[in-house]
């Protein structure tokens, strides 16, 4: 097949500068795998991250992990998708940033009529990660604490709303009272800003000097330690992301003197990688959203050759909600 598509590739790291717009072929899909046309993509932290080389790639590459669309052909071996199912994923390898591709079929997930391309677009990444957060990481109860840094961003609402469907408190934090008040309008049961207070004195007092049974911090460097202080004895936290840069070396006796703390570090990809575990995920994140439990925020959309400005936004933490590219 002869056809170009539009797509997002770097031939150098860098700033959003390095971004750049390419006509590239399509091709047609092999065994295992699908032709998507896209209807809209999704934008996300770890596209910042492969951008800088934070997380290496082999250049030149494609950009975006996660995407809505049609199903335009079925390579040898596909089951769960046919020609002209809607569907939505996040998934590697990256070059979601594209008007059609051939990809991996394995991560693909039929999507349900009740829900939009343009959230489909906006959820995948978000609301899969939130799922093996709340039920893959650690034991969840309800009635259990967390604390959930940037509480406001595309995972953070997506996750003050979870929590507050299954009883979990939610202490939430955010970079202004705007961030801090929208996250409590989505379910947070409190919310911290950190601009103005220190988030492990007051998690404290939160939490009657006991701290919380599980952290959930994608900042990274600047909450890490912190994060630490504000746990219970046994308590759990999970590190998954770097919005501020990576988590310098730890000591792992810190763990020990701090109340025998556990510490994880996960990717949506190692929960993703089964394509039975995939699914399930998916389809108990478009239960939430499609039975009003989640409901999916889009506050920023851009066109695809506005990439770099959408990234020059993620990256100052000008975003709320999810951030969509348009086609």
């Amino acid at each position: 097949m002869s056809e170009t598509a539009r797509t997002v590739v770097i031939e150098a790291f860098g700033g959003p500068e390095v971004l750049q717009l390419r006509d590239r072929p399509v091709g047609e899909p092999g065994p295992g795998q699908v032709r998507i046309r896209h209807k809209a993509c999704g934008l996300n932290f770890i596209d910042v991250y492969q951008r800088t080389g934070l997380y290496p790639l082999q250049l030149p590459h494609a950009l975006g992990m996660e995407a809505s669309g049609v199903i335009e052909a079925v390579g040898e071996g596909v089951t769960h998708l046919s020609v002209g199912d809607r569907a939505a994923y996040a998934s590697a390898p990256p070059g979601a940033y594209t008007e059609a591709r051939v990809m991996p079929a394995a991560q693909v997930c039929p999507l349900p009529d009740e829900i939009g391309f343009d959230e489909g677009a906006a959820m995948m990444l978000k609301g899969l990660t939130v799922d093996y957060l709340f039920h893959r990481t650690t034991p969840l109860s309800r009635g259990d604490t967390v604390l959930f840094h940037a509480a406001a961003g595309g995972v953070g609402l997506i996750a003050c709303q979870w929590a507050k469907s299954e009883g979990i408190t939610l202490i939430g934090t955010a970079g202004s009272d705007e961030k801090c008040e929208l996250a409590k309008a989505h379910g947070a049961t409190h919310v911290i800003n950190y601009r103005t207070e220190n988030f492990t004195e007051k998690v404290r007092e939160l939490t009657g000097g006991k701290g919380v049974d599980v952290v959930m911090d994608s900042v990274g460097a600047d909450t890490f330690e912190g994060s630490l202080d504000c746990l219970k004895p046994l308590g759990m936290m999970i590190s998954f992301g770097n919005a501020s840069g990576p988590v310098p070396p730890v000591n792992i006796g810190i763990l020990g003197q701090k109340g025998s703390l556990k510490i994880t570090r996960p990717t949506l990809f190692t929960h993703i990688a089964d394509h039975a575990a995939c699914q399930a995920m998916a389809r108990r994140l478009f239960g939430k959203v499609t039975g009003g439990e989640v409901k999916i925020r889009i506050d920023q959309r851009f066109p695809l050759e506005q990439i770099a400005d959408a990234h020059r936004a993620l990256e100052a933490r000008q975003t709320t909600g999810s951030t969509i590219l348009e086609l």
